[in-house]
């Protein structure tokens, strides 16, 4: 295939909301076998046939999110082909051809829905123009179709398969300039398309990291430090290499450790069953000084008497929430908490890499950054990040943990060691469960002042989570503008930090999957004293329709959107206010509703539950979303509602907090962490969009947040029990 580069200018002007606008470069290069004979490049993600089927690469990493199926749908409908002919590829890693590959912070529709448009409108006029010269029309006289250029005048239509060649040779169109469909001529956007993998996975194609098996592949297993932070002071590998198979036994580093250590050993062999028996016979003395002192209980203590003093930092605060208290004419006060989680990914970590004879580094890859994971990877190693090709292979669960480096950077370890030969690290579930990313847990104290009239005047929270030097850890953030902090009079977010020796990260829906529970279920407390209900207090507290100011790099929180899918969800679900009853006195059958916004997705839900005997059965969730103009694929937005709901019962109900001692993490597998079961969702999750006059966004986390505390204000109306820590039990 003969190769023509066609300078142009860089492309995207895709505004996010709140003003901020990203931008990347995508180069266009345009390529044409002689005669047409094998497939013609129209930039970087369409090839065309000979046959007019038309191959798009999908560029993002695929975690069960849809983007596979997602993008190249963008992309089919500017370019104006029939879905039916389109064939859809696994990019590799290239940013500087692709953009942002990333999967993380629903992000994906907003960083793409112009883009990805562009570039399909930009090779149909491409095409167009090459249809134009060969018939010596202009092109504005042209339309497109399924495939096709068509000439109304004259009746004559082409292939795109039989102007791809000519094509290629036209100068490339501005993409800032070229016109975009309106969204009433959609004919692929808009319509709920099956997810491209899904026969694959049903029939067991090998698809995702762990099925990843290039020639000549070696296996390797690893022994880590039980103390996250601790590091290998020696080990004894005699009775390893006399093991049968057993071919290399190597020290290596996940990168969170000071340079120059190791906390693992690998071994290597031709049977993973093999080097993972082998570990038994290794002999090892880890130095876990000053990592070994802490514990879960440790944790509990302190963060006890923390509550009873000031906050060691300021997060937000407006007026002066004490004053405002001590005039308050009802005040309301509670402590809520929530513990380090796990993601417990089906698909244990794992990862193939293979070091070339030249130095160069290739890995396959169930990665949801592999830009970061480059970056870190060259850190450790001290190698060129550009040295490197990453095959993303499909992720089998992720939810955050495959946004971290570490398994890439363990097996490029051992992949250096090993040169010429393909090797793949599997963890074993114990390994995977004690060595996570874990979200952290946390304490608050919430106080709330009402004035006369039920409204509410001032609001402290006392915020007690894990980090050093006066700032948080990864992902134990809480947001300055966390609603209704911005709307009231008197506010103070305090902050303060206990140091722990675990890793932490992103867990689906990160941070909002926990405050949203606190300020959701301490508001839910609010509205009962003041006389109302939740979805009332909310409206009053609301007030006018306008954006709130965002933090820098957020988008501004709208009031009247949030008003929108309260007032949605109320109606969908038949809320009729304040409960004739008193809590408890409904025969054991509560209801309850959260709002959250996160992710720049605005979402309120409803949850009806039943409680018998203590055991709590959802019975039915409503739903109603508002992520902008337009949902993409309706069948796959409509998934990810009900796996973003479903996973919020498991964060609410069934996973049980991680447990520390002396330093360690003491879960095994699922035994100890259990997974939700198919008889603990709920009989129905109905779902009712709100359609906005928005940029779209994102759907992997924003539905997540509000269904757990909307199951904590069902189990209070249902019982007359308020429950203010998680996992949520009567027992």
């Amino acid at each position: 295939m003969n190769a023509v580069s066609v300078s142009r200018r860089s492309f995207i002007a895709a505004s996010l909301a709140g003003g901020a606008a990203l931008t990347f470069e995508a180069k266009l290069a345009f390529a044409a076998a002689p005669g047409g004979a094998e497939p013609a490049m129209l930039g970087v993600f369409v090839s065309i046939a000979p046959d007019n089927s038309v191959t798009i690469l999908a560029k993002n990493p695929e975690i069960g999110q849809g983007v596979k199926t997602m993008l190249p749908m963008l992309i089919a409908e500017e370019l104006d082909v029939a879905w039916s002919q389109v064939k859809i590829k696994q990019a590799d890693d290239n940013a500087a051809a692709y953009g942002p590959q990333f999967a993380g912070g629903s992000m994906t529709t907003p960083l793409n829905w112009l883009p990805a448009r562009q570039a399909g409108a930009g090779a149909r006029a491409m095409l167009v123009s090459a249809a134009a010269q060969q018939w010596g029309v202009p092109a504005a006289s042209l339309t497109t179709s399924e495939g096709k250029v068509l000439h109304a005048a004259s009746g004559r239509s082409i292939t795109y398969a039989a102007l791809a060649p000519v094509a290629a040779k036209v100068a490339a169109p501005d993409l800032e300039k070229v016109p975009l469909k309106s969204p009433k001529d959609f004919r692929i956007v808009g319509k709920s398309m099956k997810g491209v993998d899904t026969p694959a996975i049903v029939s067991g194609e090998p698809l995702f990291g762990i099925d990843a098996h290039p020639a000549g592949m070696l296996y390797a297993a690893m022994v880590k430090c039980p103390v996250i932070s601790g590091t290998l002071k020696s080990f004894d590998d005699a009775a390893v290499r006399k093991e049968k198979g057993v071919l290399a036994v190597v020290p290596v580093t996940d990168g969170e450790i000071p340079a120059g250590k190791h906390n693992a050993v690998a071994i290597v062999g031709d049977s993973w069953w093999r080097v993972h028996k082998a570990r038994e016979k290794l002999a090892v003395e880890w130095d876990t000084a000053g990592f070994d002192g802490y514990s879960t209980d440790g944790y509990s203590a302190m963060a006890k008497a923390l509550m009873g003093a000031a906050p060691t930092a300021d997060l937000f605060k407006a007026g002066n929430a004490d004053a405002a208290l001590a005039k308050a004419a009802k005040v309301v006060t509670a402590d809520y908490a929530y513990p380090f989680l796990a993601h417990a990914t089906l698909e244990p970590q794992n990862c193939t890499a293979l070091w070339h004879a030249d130095g160069k580094l290739e890995f396959w890859a169930p990665t949801q950054d592999p830009g970061t994971a480059r970056g870190d990877i060259a850190k450790v190693l001290g190698i060129d990040p550009a040295s490197m090709t990453i095959h993303m292979t499909r992720i089998g669960g992720g939810f955050g943990r495959r946004l971290m480096s570490d398994f890439m950077i363990l097996t490029a370890c051992v992949a250096k060691a090993v040169p010429g030969r393909p090797v793949k690290l599997l963890f074993d579930r114990t390994d995977d469960m004690r060595n996570d990313y874990y979200r952290p847990g946390g304490w608050h104290r919430m106080t709330a002042g009402l004035d006369a009239s039920g409204a509410l005047v001032a609001l402290k929270d006392h915020f007690i989570t894990f980090g050093a030097d006066g700032k948080p850890m990864r992902a134990a953030e809480m947001r300055a503008t966390e609603f209704p902090g911005p709307v009231l009079p008197d506010v103070h977010f305090g902050m303060s930090f206990l140091k722990t020796n675990l890793t932490t990260g992103w867990l689906r829906a990160p941070t909002s999957n926990a405050v949203s529970f606190v300020f959701q279920g301490f508001l839910d407390e609010v509205a009962e004293a003041a006389g109302t209900d939740l979805p009332e207090l909310m409206r009053r507290t609301l007030g006018a329709t306008r954006q709130l100011p965002p933090e820098p790099d957020d988008t501004p929180f709208d009031t009247g959107r949030a008003r929108g899918v309260i007032d949605a969800v109320c109606k969908f679900a038949g809320w009729t206010g304040k409960r004739s009853a008193p809590s408890g006195a409904n025969g054991g059958k509560g209801r309850g509703f959260g709002f959250y916004f996160s992710h720049r997705g605005y979402f309120a839900e409803v949850v009806d539950l039943t409680v018998t005997d203590g055991t709590i059965t959802i019975d039915k969730v409503w739903v109603a979303g508002d992520i902008g103009s337009q949902v993409i694929n309706p069948l796959n937005a409509e998934h990810q509602m009900q796996g973003a709901v479903i996973d919020g019962i498991a964060q609410a109900m069934v996973w049980q907090p991680i447990e520390q001692k002396a330093g360690a993490v003491t879960q095994e597998n699922f035994g100890d962490f259990p997974l939700l079961r198919i008889n603990q969702t709920p009989g129905e999750v109905a779902i009712t969009w709100v359609v906005t006059d928005n940029p779209p966004t994102g759907l992997g986390e924003p539905t997540l947040p509000p269904v757990i505390p909307a199951i904590a204000n069902a189990i209070r109306d249902a019982t007359g029990k308020r429950l203010r820590s998680l996992p949520l039990s009567l027992a």
